[in-house]
């Protein structure tokens, strides 16, 4: 049988204020009838492009050629606009890594749903609640009745991601294009949508998997294409293409996947020999010393309500001057609720917070102004912390101190790209014109331009590919080396929290369970519920057909 999706010589071009952009150069892959193949590389290198376009979604400006796109037998590069409209959520669906942005802020969740079924007559109209309420409740969605009558800003991060991959399967595609489905999700999450996945696979459903979580691909994954530039480099059946890969830069993809053995070191510079194993690591600046006595920030009984809904429970931790504290747990466990009470954002009902000396918390905002370029916060979602006027040098520009001359200031923005891994090409450009991992590193920059003393970072590396990733840790690291700054680090990625965290808190339905140093906690958790986390975590598998995960 002719394979689902065959794609040859695929071209992307974007027209862009500062000339003609080459996402996509010539290439071409084939996904089979029940395959599941994954496209991996870092942010930028045309992933999302790719998938976009494969629905019909390249954008405004872009331009696409193709010696063949042929999905489920039909030739669909002439397709317009109403002919796209049929193939989308009817033959291919598409989760997008934006969650937030992708879902209509002006309707529910539910409503959001029942167009997909409306469109392509899934449903009739009495039924269609009630299939809206079993997709929820198929992907996990907690008390699914009550959030198909929420709107997206009422759910967390893994919540809304989990609703927008019940949307892309409403209309039962033959192929479903995921890009970065587990990216928001915690590792206990991130598994029963794996599971998802392959129960789809099992029913014939074919699946275009872009992710950067080289230990989900291994889990999942048929085969594996390796993209850079616009170009894939090196493909081949997963396991072999993890376990001996060929290509330099896959094999610096491999090297760069934080875990406790990377402590101390850094990820984007390890040498590595031909079969892909590290063959060194150079070592990170010695940390400060952390005295626990030298503390920067102070949380006492800490308590959140929601109405009768209590999200942050009496939660009580310190912060020295240096350290990094990691915080895990599951997607509505209270985390980034905590970190908003943390960074000022949001009022507790009860407790308080003290930031170098002086009271944070229960204070008007006038009191805690000339503190606030001292404590920072990298947003999970960037796209919505950004004023969507702004150009890139603006985004960055406006958290310089006001001290910089106007002459000086674009220099300083350049430079803070570059930290991140960003090029100046970028400084004029919106931030929706952006990869999702472009963003997260604008956050990044913007958030520390100011030199903080503490950075509350909010999944600051979710959206980043494993190469990108190395950099900004060994960037984090390097600034709590040298400039002392402290961070409160949440993720949902244990691996990433084991190699850069002193200590860490376990958060369950908004109460810390366990704490202590990262290393004790990771090897000896006592708590049933850091056992379950740690259960759930997804191994690098590098040899077998992926059937680690089953439906």
């Amino acid at each position: 049988m002719a394979p689902l999706l065959a794609v040859e010589d695929l071209h992307v071009d974007f027209d862009t204020p500062t000339g003609r952009v080459a996402a996509v150069r010539g290439i071409s892959l084939t996904v089979e009838r029940g395959e599941c193949v994954a496209i991996v590389g870092e942010s930028g290198s045309g992933k999302s492009v790719t998938a976009r376009t494969l629905v019909g979604l390249a954008g405004r400006g872009a331009t696409v050629r193709a010696a063949r796109l042929d999905l489920a037998g039909q030739d669909v590069r002439g397709h317009g606009p109403r002919d796209w409209r049929r193939v989308r959520g009817r033959l291919a669906g598409l989760v997008l890594q934006d969650a937030l942005v992708s879902l209509d802020p002006l309707r529910t969740v539910g409503a959001e749903i029942g167009e997909v079924l409306a469109t392509h007559g899934i449903v009739g109209r009495r039924e269609r609640a009630g299939r809206v309420t079993h997709l929820l409740d198929e992907v996990h969605l907690p008390e699914p009745e009550r959030r198909a009558r929420q709107y997206p800003h009422q759910l967390s991060g893994g919540l809304r991601q989990r609703a927008l991959i019940a949307s892309a399967i409403a209309g039962e595609p033959a192929l479903l294009i995921a890009d970065e489905p587990t990216t928001a999700l915690d590792v206990t999450v991130q598994a029963q949508i794996l599971r998802l996945l392959a129960e789809r696979r099992a029913a014939g459903v074919s699946l275009l998997l872009i992710s950067h979580d080289l230990a989900v691909v291994a889990q999942v994954a048929d085969r594996v294409l390796v993209m850079r530039d616009g170009r894939i480099v090196e493909h081949g059946p997963t396991a072999r293409l993890l376990r001996s890969p060929a290509h330099p830069y896959t094999r610096q993809l491999l090297a760069a996947v934080p875990s406790a053995s990377s402590r101390g070191h850094r990820l984007a510079a390890a040498a590595v020999g031909r079969d892909g194993g590290v063959a060194r690591r150079e070592a990170l600046p010695a940390r400060p010393d952390v005295r626990p006595d030298d503390t920067l920030l102070d949380a006492v009984g800490l308590t959140r309500r929601y109405g009768d809904h209590t999200v942050v429970r009496d939660v009580s931790f310190s912060i020295a001057r240096g350290e990094t504290l990691g915080l895990v747990g599951e997607s509505g466990s209270g985390k980034s609720t905590l970190a908003r009470i943390v960074a000022g954002l949001l009022a507790a009902d009860s407790g308080a917070v003290t930031f170098e000396g002086a009271p944070w918390s229960q204070v008007p905002e006038r009191v805690r102004r000339p503190l606030r370029r001292r404590l920072q916060l990298i947003s999970q979602d960037p796209l919505s912390s950004f004023d969507p006027r702004y150009r890139v040098a603006q985004v960055v520009g406006e958290n310089l101190d006001p001290d910089v001359g106007r002459g000086d200031r674009r220099d300083r923005v350049v430079d803070l790209l570059r930290r991140v891994g960003l090029g100046p090409d970028l400084l004029d450009r919106h931030p929706r014109q952006l990869s999702g991992g472009q963003r997260q590193r604008v956050a990044i920059a913007r958030a520390i331009a100011p030199r903080p003393t503490l950075i509350v970072c909010d999944e600051p590396v979710s959206a980043l590919d494993v190469s990108v990733q190395a950099q900004v840790l060994d960037l984090l690291a390097d600034l709590r080396a040298t400039d002392g700054t402290a961070l409160l680090f949440i993720s949902h990625d244990l691996g990433v929290v084991h190699h850069l965290s002193d200590r860490v808190l376990v958060m369950h339905d908004g109460a810390v369970v366990e704490q202590g140093p990262v290393g004790d906690v990771f090897t000896y958790p006592r708590h049933d519920y850091t056992r379950s986390l740690l259960d759930a975590l997804p191994t690098l598998v590098t040899t077998g057909r992926p059937q680690e995960v089953r439906p």
